[in-house]
């Protein structure tokens, strides 16, 4: 790979390192290329972008950014066979890895970097497959919110037929006598 080859794959990682607010690396690592080829299909189907790079250009990428990032301490997990998987929902490649780890062995998680929170290794797939995205959040908040006023409106509507029925009650009775 010539100079301007690796200036020019540093330049689209910076881009892609800007562009995602979630990335995970992974260890692809002695899966068969069919394996491969359906990891990469199931990353596709959920909006997910897998790229096999050389660890030196990834934290060369990463080096140029903010330090508030903090990307320095993922820069362990940046050795031997790498994959990053790009991402615009947080949850969504652990969920993927589980899912396919249910009939292989690898994809193995070495890191997931997550708006500037770190997750290292293997053992942190089921807690990240357990946060909740942006829109989960926002339906959450969103069903808190309308749970006080349909309270008051099923007690209003409990409420005034309970009052009528007593009424119509009242109302029988004293025309029987």
């Amino acid at each position: 790979m010539t100079r301007a080859e690796k200036a020019a794959v540093i330049e689209e990682l910076k881009q892609k390192f800007e562009d995602n607010p979630y990335f995970y690396i992974a260890d692809a690592s002695t899966m068969t290329v069919e394996q491969v080829n359906k990891f990469r299909g199931l990353c596709f189907e959920k909006g997910i972008e897998m790229k096999v790079v050389k660890n030196t250009l990834a934290i060369k990428a990463m080096e140029g950014a903010d330090a508030d990032k903090n990307y320095e301490a993922i820069f362990g997990a940046l050795k031997g066979p790498t994959a990053l998987l790009f991402t615009q929902v947080a949850n969504s490649p652990a969920r993927v890895i589980k899912e396919f780890r249910e009939t292989a062995e690898r994809p193995l998680l070495k890191a997931a970097y997550i708006e500037s929170a770190v997750y290292l290794g293997d053992e942190s797939v089921e807690t990240l497959t357990k946060l909740k995205s942006k829109e989960e959040l926002l339906g959450d908040v969103i069903m808190l919110l309308q749970s006080p006023a349909k309270n008051l409106i099923s007690a209003l509507k409990s409420g005034g037929s309970t009052i009528a029925g007593l009424m119509k009650a009242l109302e029988d009775r004293g025309g029987a006598e």
